[in-house]
């Protein structure tokens, strides 16, 4: 796992670019004997790994893809491919299912039913590589999916998960509010888009603290306030663009909504005109319980793995597109180690994680689905 890993740290690629990152896989799944359908969602793999005993069928996946960060690690594997990186821990993933796959391939006189492994491309960009594999066929006639993410903030040897939601949507929003350029000096001459961009900026925070129900954790984040070139001159374009998080559906229409409102109120107001794209992203991430009780049961049996309930998260994940359709558990694993320099966190530019975790990853990967033939 660890070579396998290091090898794909030093050469990352990004969302919908992963085309060297599955071959390698595919390679490698094929020299272990395993049937492979490449292509699935871009390019993403199946692997179907089939017990010569009758059984149920458990999915498992992983994702492929890396980000455009530029990585600052001194050490030997550091990335090879400069402004790309491997940042949140997903060539980890990659290589943890490898060793999955190696482990049923050797013991298909015992294994009852079939073992599907999803290696998926494009996690970290919307809409991400879920929904495409889901729609060739990735999850057709599973029965349940299990998936893991190596998480540096729970220490290595820990992991979590929770019943019901576990991680946030992510939806974005882009607002142009579009006034009348003029002079600096003759403001009663122009339409001051900044001044109506500033005015929605304040405004919008008060949805998570008027209009949403305070026992339902929500963030609206702006991230860019983009407007004017020079200090005399009034801007005609000022560009917000912001981040929502929540873990309910009606939550999140309801602050699309408010977001709206408040947008086409406040560009009334001063005169200028709302122009609004809102892209509705990854949905809520929602476990479902018997897999969940799964997880906190069987735990234990993955090397003495030890499992906690984790606290609601606002990053996002696809898989919640998986849990969708078929039962299912998401389990964080940890992979922090300030002592072997992972403590930095995900998406920073020295991002590293401690190998070990794999170990545990894998672990509880084979005990769930195990566990779950055996029981069906």
């Amino acid at each position: 796992m660890v070579k396998r890993r290091r090898h794909l740290h030093r050469n990352p690629e990004v969302s919908y670019k992963e085309e060297r990152t599955s071959a390698y896989v595919a390679s490698i799944l094929t020299q272990l004997g395993i049937e492979v359908r490449t292509g699935v969602g871009g390019y993403g793999i199946v692997a179907v790994i089939k017990g010569k005993l009758p059984g149920k069928t458990v999915a498992l996946r992983a994702d492929m893809d890396a980000l455009p960060i530029q990585d600052e690690k001194l050490c030997d594997y550091a990335s090879e491919i400069p402004g790309v990186m491997h940042a949140c821990g997903h060539d980890g993933h990659t290589a943890t299912l490898l060793a999955v796959a190696e482990y049923f391939a050797r013991r298909l006189d015992t294994l009852k039913g079939e073992i599907r492994l999803i290696f998926q491309p494009a996690e970290e960009v919307c809409p991400g590589g879920a929904v495409a594999m889901i729609r060739d066929g990735a999850i057709d006639g599973a029965n349940v999916i299990y998936g893991v993410h190596l998480w540096t903030p729970i220490p290595v040897g820990k992991a979590a998960s929770a019943p019901g939601p576990l991680m946030a949507s992510t939806d974005e929003f882009f607002v142009d509010m579009k006034g009348q350029g003029g002079h600096g000096g003759m403001p009663h001459t122009a339409i001051d888009s900044v001044v109506a961009g500033a005015a929605l900026v304040m405004q919008l925070q008060t949805i998570v603290s008027r209009s949403v129900d305070p026992l339902d954790p929500a963030v609206v984040t702006i991230g860019s306030i983009q407007g004017g070139t020079v200090q005399n001159v009034i801007a005609e374009h000022c560009v917000l663009s912001g981040t929502v998080r929540c873990f309910k559906e009606e939550t999140r229409h309801l602050i699309r909504r408010r977001i709206e409102e408040m947008a086409e109120g406040i560009a009334r107001a001063y005169g200028t005109e709302a122009v609004i794209d809102y892209v509705m992203g990854y949905p809520p991430l929602v476990n479902h319980d018997a897999e969940v009780n799964r997880f906190f049961r069987e735990a234990g049996n993955a090397f003495g793995l030890q499992a906690e309930v984790s606290p609601k998260i606002m990053p996002a994940e696809d898989f919640a597109y998986y849990v969708q359709q078929i039962p299912g558990c998401f389990v964080l694993v940890g992979a922090g180690n300030p002592d072997k320099g992972a403590a930095f966190p995900h998406h920073h530019p020295k991002f590293d994680l401690d190998e070990e975790s794999m170990l545990y990853a894998a672990g509880l990967l084979i005990t769930l689905a195990e566990s779950y033939l055996e029981e069906n």
